[in-house]
C-alpha cells in the first residue's frame, strides 16, 4: 500500500500512529515532487555548513571528500525550529461518531507534522486541552520524546472527552506566558467556543511574545459545513453540555449556514488583521491541506 493511496478506511483501520504518520509524510513528499511545485525543495538538514573559526571536530570528512565542501554533523540538541502543536480535545472534536472525525484527523495530522519535523531536525512539542491544559510537553528533539508525543496523541483517541467544553483562550494565554523561546504555534481546533474576543486577545498575547501562529480550523464537511441531513426531524445534542433539542434540519438550515459563514468570514478577517495564518480544514480532504501550509510557513 502506497502512502499517497491511504483511504479513509486505512486511516480508521490502522492503529499504529507512527506508521500512519510515516505513510502520510511519504505520500506528501512523493506528491510534492510530482506536483506543480516541482523543484520546490524540502531541505532535510542532517548537516549544516561549517562556519569559519569554529571547531573542526564535528566536520564530516567523508562528505567533504565527495563534495569538496565543509559540513558539520548535526546532533540532537541542535534544532532549526521550535514548534508547539496545540490540540483541542473538547467533546465537539469527537464529531461525527462514525467515520473519520475531527479528533482523529487532527491527531494524525499532528503526528505527521512531528514526523516531518523530525526529518528536518525541527523540535516539536504538544499541548492538549479541553476545559484545562491537561498535558504539555516543551519542544524537543529525540526518539524517546517523539514516542512520548505519539503516546499522548494516541491517548486522545483511546479516551474520548465526555461533556468537556473548550477553553482555548485560557490555554493560549498560559502558553504565551510559558513558551520562553520563540516558537511556531500550530493550533488544531473546531473553534466552537464562546468569547471570540478573548480568543483574539490570547492570539495577540502569543504574537506580542514573538511567536508565530498557524490556525487549522477543523470541520466535518457534510453535517457541519454544509448542514446536510435527511428530510426528517432529528434530536441534536450538544456534545459539550449534553443539552438536546428536536427539530427539522430544513427549518433551520438557511439560518444555520448564514450564521456559520458569517462567523468563518469574521474569523478569517481577524486572523488576517493579526497576521495569523488561517486554514479551514475539511476532514474529508487529504493531509496536504495541513502539511503544505506548514512547509510554506517554514520557508519564510
Amino acid at each position: 500500500m502506497s502512502a499517497y493511496q491511504l483511504t479513509e478506511a486505512d486511516l480508521l483501520r490502522i492503529s499504529n500512529l507512527e506508521l500512519l504518520a510515516k505513510q502520510v509524510v511519504e505520500g506528501f513528499l512523493t506528491g510534492l515532487h510530482k506536483s506543480p511545485y516541482h523543484g520546490f525543495s524540502v531541505e532535510f538538514a542532517e548537516h549544516r555548513q561549517y562556519n569559519n573559526g569554529e571547531s573542526t571536530r564535528n566536520i564530516d570528512w567523508k562528505l567533504y571528500a565527495r563534495t569538496d565542501k565543509l559540513f558539520v554533523k548535526r546532533f540532537e540538541e541542535e534544532t532549526n525550529l521550535r514548534c508547539q502543536i496545540v490540540l483541542d480535545t473538547s467533546s465537539s472534536m469527537y464529531f461525527p461518531k462514525e467515520g473519520l472525525n475531527k479528533i482523529r484527523f487532527s491527531v494524525i495530522a499532528a503526528a505527521s507534522l512531528i514526523q516531518l519535523m523530525k526529518k528536518q531536525r525541527d523540535a516539536s512539542g504538544i499541548s492538549l486541552f479541553h476545559e484545562s491544559l491537561w498535558f504539555h510537553s516543551a519542544a524537543k528533539l529525540g526518539l524517546t520524546h517523539q514516542k512520548l508525543l505519539f503516546s499522548k496523541l494516541q491517548e486522545c483517541l483511546n479516551s474520548p472527552s465526555i461533556n468537556k467544553s473548550s477553553e482555548i483562550s485560557k490555554t493560549l494565554h498560559t502558553l504565551a506566558e510559558g513558551l520562553h523561546k520563540r516558537s511556531l504555534v500550530i493550533i488544531f481546533s473546531d473553534m466552537f467556543q464562546s468569547g471570540s474576543d478573548d480568543f483574539f486577545s490570547a492570539l495577540q498575547h502569543l504574537i506580542y511574545n514573538h511567536h508565530e501562529v498557524i490556525l487549522f480550523d477543523v470541520h466535518d464537511k457534510k453535517e457541519e459545513h454544509d448542514f446536510e441531513f435527511g428530510h426528517r426531524p432529528y434530536i441534536f445534542k450538544d456534545s459539550e453540555t449534553g443539552e438536546e433539542i428536536k427539530l427539522h434540519p430544513n427549518a433551520v438550515k438557511e439560518q444555520y449556514l448564514k450564521g456559520y459563514n458569517n462567523y468563518k468570514e469574521s474569523l478569517q478577517l481577524k486572523c488576517l488583521q493579526y497576521k495569523i495564518d488561517y486554514n479551514e480544514i475539511v476532514v474529508e480532504n487529504n493531509f496536504n491541506q495541513v502539511l503544505m501550509p506548514f512547509i510554506m510557513k517554514r520557508r519564510k
